[in-house]
């Protein structure tokens, strides 16, 4: 079976840089043989993390709605893909809100200390981060990198590498920094190449 890769989209702007960014990642980890599921995170219908709890004493959430099927999902998958532009120096509501979710997975590793992925499982598993900044300032993606990294350790798929470009509002048009799409490129592809070495030794 090919390995399984979802990335998520968390832009508003599904043709925008973002999206052209990500559709390169894509690209090059299918072409290393992966199978990838592409969701547009601010097009699903769900709510926030209501502290309910509930995910506290089960292995699912209290609430029910577009959300839901991806805590399975995050269950199987061999890989991640995030991409996320910068917005009032993070990442932009839609796309928190879906991690934010992820506390039923916080709650089985922390809480009950039965995480939802094996170390089997977890040894080849890897995220890669792609985002976007409009300015051109030092700090632009640290708290992009803080939320992706802690959201990482507490699904089980490490943070492994990233592709960044701030300086947006100048450049315009990603497709203006080829050097920028091959490194998505490259990296999608590597990130497949890895995924799928490890999971045949």
């Amino acid at each position: 079976m090919a390995p399984q890769i979802i990335a998520l989209l968390g832009s508003p702007r599904p043709k925008g840089n973002m999206a052209k960014l990500m559709n390169e990642a894509v690209r090059g980890a299918r072409d290393a043989g992966c199978e990838v599921e592409i969701v547009h995170v601010p097009k699903l219908t769900f709510g926030p993390c209501k502290e309910i709890l509930y995910c506290q004493e089960h292995a699912a959430c209290g609430l029910n709605d577009d959300v839901t099927p991806y805590f399975e999902k995050f269950r199987d998958i061999d890989g991640l893909i995030v991409a996320t532009p910068v917005m009032t120096m993070g990442i932009p509501g839609a796309l928190k809100s879906f991690l934010d979710r992820f506390q039923v997975f916080f709650m089985a590793k922390y809480f009950r200390k039965e995480p939802l992925v094996s170390p089997e499982k977890k040894a080849h598993r890897r995220t890669l981060l792609l985002s976007i900044g409009g300015e051109n300032i030092e700090h632009d993606f640290d708290g992009v990198i803080l939320s992706i990294k802690a959201f990482c350790h507490i699904i089980d798929c490490p943070y492994w590498d990233e592709v960044l470009q701030n300086n947006m509002d100048e450049v315009i048009d990603i497709t203006t920094r080829p050097e920028v799409m091959k490194a998505a490129y490259e990296k999608g592809y590597h990130m497949g190449e890895l995924i799928t070495r490890d999971m045949a030794e």
